[in-house]
């Protein structure tokens, strides 16, 4: 009979520690967290938060994302908390992507809004521990948020001659 603790050794020390894979035949309903990179190729209805997210081509992800590095190949509907975010051509992303850095391949699909900010990551705990879920910008309407002074635009149109 052959040895066959030895080769299962030997398949786990190839993978990096903290890496998982949440593999195609895989939905999972409700938050995921890692200390590490999640490579997610199945279906999430829920947050994502970790270190650097990989979503596959064949992966949907229904939910916001908190992540250092992300690329995506998927289709996610949320939004992206993220220092580096990459989408592939084969994207699709419907949400607002809060990054200090954003690339876009040709072929990519973004509905949504871009945010550069140098700590997008610090927004997304300042949101949290506030409780609130919402972007500042969706919080209050323009004119009446306290952070920015409120501009008025005006400007005079000629009378009109013809009476």
């Amino acid at each position: 009979m052959p040895d066959n603790s030895r080769h299962s050794v030997d398949s786990k020390t190839s993978r990096k520690i903290g890496d998982s894979t949440i593999g195609e035949d895989l939905r999972i309903t409700g938050n995921v967290s890692s200390k590490g990179e999640i490579h997610l190729d199945g279906e999430v209805h829920g947050d994502v938060a970790c270190v650097a997210l990989v979503l596959g081509e064949s992966a949907t992800l229904e939910g916001n994302v908190t992540a250092e590095d992300v690329v995506i190949r998927g289709r996610l509907v949320g939004s992206v908390r993220a220092l580096r975010v990459t989408l592939q051509s084969m994207s699709h992303v419907d949400g607002d992507i809060y990054h200090q850095s954003l690339a876009l391949e040709q072929g990519a699909y973004f509905e949504g809004r871009s945010h550069r900010s140098d700590d997008p990551m610090d927004l997304a705990s300042a949101a949290s521990a506030n409780g609130a879920a919402k972007a500042p910008e969706a919080a209050e309407p323009a004119g009446h948020r306290k952070d920015r002074p409120a501009h008025k635009f005006t400007r005079s149109l000629p009378e009109s001659r013809s009476a």
